[in-house]
């Protein structure tokens, strides 16, 4: 890298199905750098062979965007090396091949002896705060692999003030650079395309409907909207739920279908509807129509639903969590994370509110989210670059 040329730096794919919430920060950072820091980055997406295709190709239309394949990216199988000797080689041969000069590190270490600048990214340290959502191996696994992070020295994004705050209570001793990087989206024109009223009849869904957006993770509470939709089953008032998103979840295998016998024993099937994972033209056309979207998320690092509905102006009934409160600074309704009752009461009040179905396009200010969300982005990674040239034997290793 020259002090003129763009920073060209290494991302590691992330697969939709797998976290479509990484999967989207990904595409939403490359397109607000393509578009407010032109020529100042190349973003490199390091992805396997079994790479899911479609994914790397929407990727790879963002300008600038780059894509590397490599079978050191099928799967994990340098952590091992990484770990005991300090560096994954396969990995870091598919760096120096794609002239990279820095790496964010996403849910993966690639060793301490990595002769790149290097950003750990931690969305969120979840399994400090819900250690009973995880099993024990997979905890621990997550705990072994931030404190490598930080042991090596690494630049530490977090994506909230809210993270901020459990870092530093969890891991009060640690003298790493860390920053707050606090992401925005930017959907697509092209994606904003599809006629709502065609896709809510392809789902059969009623004019006036609520959102439901998150994939079937435990922690995301899918089980208290069924229980809101009881409580308002039995007062007589009729509300439907529209969710999508993945059914996977590799720390939970038999979650969703424990959400769905609930709501198939309690006959909630015209009530609660889950379309599967559907084209994210499907997810906007659907969140832009609908009466409010919900999340009722036990924990989240900074919520890419949230960002969403923000950026078209979609009012939100939201679990009552701290980064919840500072991602719409007040601008939600609220409800406990175990309070299916307040919950319920919000959505009676706003289905109450019958109205003319309404599609909302993208609010004016949305510009001005992204664009700090790219120079929040490119102040961490410059600094990291800099600080890992400054450091002595940097590129030795």
């Amino acid at each position: 890298m020259t002090s003129a040329g763009p920073v060209r730096f290494a991302f590691n794919h992330i697969s939709r199905p797998l976290w479509a919430g990484g999967y989207n920060y990904q595409r939403n950072l490359f397109t607000a750098l393509a578009r407010f820091r032109t020529g100042e980055f190349v973003p490199v997406v390091l992805a396997g062979h079994q790479a899911d295709a479609s994914e790397l190709a929407e990727l790879a239309a963002i300008p600038g965007v780059e894509i590397a394949r490599s079978a050191a990216f099928d799967g994990q199988p340098g952590l091992t090396a990484a770990l005991a000797g300090g560096l994954d080689r396969g990995a870091a041969q598919a760096f120096r091949d794609a002239r990279v000069d820095a790496v964010v590190e996403s849910a993966r270490f690639f060793g301490w002896r990595l002769a790149l600048p290097a950003v750990a990214w931690i969305p969120d340290l979840q399994h400090r705060s819900l250690p009973q959502l995880f099993p024990t191996t997979a905890r621990w696994r997550r705990e072994l692999g931030f404190r490598v992070q930080i042991a090596s020295g690494r630049t530490i994004m977090l994506s909230s003030e809210s993270a901020l705050h459990d870092f530093q209570a969890y891991y009060p001793r640690v003298r790493n650079k860390v920053c707050v990087v606090r992401f925005a989206t930017q959907p697509p024109a092209a994606l904003l395309n599809e006629d709502p009223r065609e896709v809510i009849a392809t789902y059969g869904l009623p004019e006036n409907y609520f959102y439901l957006p998150n994939q079937f993770y435990r922690h995301k509470n899918h089980r208290l909207v069924v229980d809101a939709l009881t409580i308002l089953k039995r007062r007589g008032v009729n509300v439907v739920v529209c969710a999508s998103g993945s059914t996977e979840d590799r720390r939970e295998a038999g979650y969703y279908e424990l959400v769905k016998s609930e709501v198939e024993k309690r006959g909630l099937d015209s009530y609660f509807r889950h379309v599967g994972i559907i084209p994210l033209a499907h997810v906007y056309a659907l969140l832009r129509a609908s009466s409010a979207m919900i999340n009722p998320s036990r924990f989240e690092g900074w919520s890419s639903t949230v960002e969403e509905a923000k950026s078209f102006g979609v009012p939100m009934v939201l679990s009552d969590i701290d980064v919840h409160r500072e991602q719409t600074e007040g601008a939600a309704r609220y409800f406990g994370v175990d309070d299916a009752a307040a919950l319920a009461d919000h959505l009676a009040q706003l289905s109450g509110q019958s109205h003319a179905q309404v599609v909302r396009n993208i609010v004016p200010q949305q510009d001005g989210r992204v664009r700090a969300f790219a120079a929040s982005f490119a102040d961490a990674m410059r600094r990291a670059v800099h600080r890992g040239v400054d450091q002595p034997g940097a590129k030795s290793a």
